[in-house]
């Protein structure tokens, strides 16, 4: 079951919440452990359709001060 307000495209990734049942943890700390933040988090500062190759909080960062 995905999360109501799960934006992450990639139903592929083995830790997105539609292919288990613990919501966005699984993602959330995969992530952390490799000093990144979820991609679905980048829907927030980038553009419909663009897609996110960096996923460090540095990038991420960058991309919300581009938007202020």
């Amino acid at each position: 079951m995905t999360s109501p307000f799960c934006t992450c495209q990639n139903t592929a990734c083995r830790c997105h919440p539609a292919n288990h049942d613990q919501g966005c943890d699984l993602c959330i700390q995969k992530e952390l452990r490799k000093g990144e933040i979820p991609s679905c988090f980048f829907n927030l500062v980038i553009w419909p359709g663009e897609t996110v190759e960096d996923c460090t909080l540095a990038a991420f960062a960058r991309r919300a001060l581009e938007q202020t």
